[in-house]
């Protein structure tokens, strides 16, 4: 097998897990029922992964990543709101480009546990994301916007209620809610 089969496989494998775990729920997806929608055997996926929790965060492992990068970048910005601006653009982009995610995310308690597991020991990154949106030593009631607008941001990205909502529209509400929560002026068209 060459390599690029090999990462062409294990990306079919991620996006048919998605589509699996969004249909029966991480818990209701055997190994077995990702190597039949695959057309492959139970031996094939385990080439890639071990067990369903390994491809349960192989399949959040890349919005993850994207979201350290985003905060690192935003954490680079020398004044508070270009770091709120340049954090908040692309946390709502990530979230409306992986909006199956997040839906899953949202209800799935498989793939919490899976998030879970792979920010353990991330810690800092927590800190260092709250630092970016808060700033030194934010009051109470903009610490709980903070939170307020990523766990909403996310819930709303995920929902299935949205779900027809077209990605510009839901992007620039998103970003309009968020810039409100975390006291950012709002744009000039």
């Amino acid at each position: 097998m060459t390599a690029g089969t090999v990462a062409d496989t294990r990306s079919r494998l991620l996006a048919t897990a998605l589509k699996l775990f969004r249909e029966h729920g991480v818990e209701g997806t055997s190994l077995q029922m990702i190597a039949d929608e695959l057309g492959v055997t139970k031996a094939a996926v385990y080439y890639h992964f071990h067990t369903k929790d390994e491809i349960a965060e192989a399949v959040a492992a890349p919005a993850l990543r994207e979201l350290l990068e985003i905060t690192e970048a935003a954490a680079a910005h020398r004044r508070q709101g270009a770091r709120v601006d340049h954090a908040l653009a692309g946390f709502v982009d990530l979230v409306v480009r992986h909006r199956a995610l997040l839906a899953l995310c949202n209800s799935d308690p498989g793939l919490v546990r899976a998030i879970d597991r792979t920010l353990n020991g991330l810690d800092d990154f927590k800190v260092r994301l709250l630092d970016v949106l808060a700033g030194p030593d934010p009051d109470l009631e903009l610490m709980i916007s903070v939170h307020v607008a990523l766990a909403g941001i996310a819930l709303a990205g995920g929902s299935p209620d949205l779900a027809d909502v077209d990605d510009e529209t839901l992007r620039e509400h998103l970003t309009g809610i968020g810039r409100r929560l975390l006291r950012r002026p709002r744009r000039r068209a």
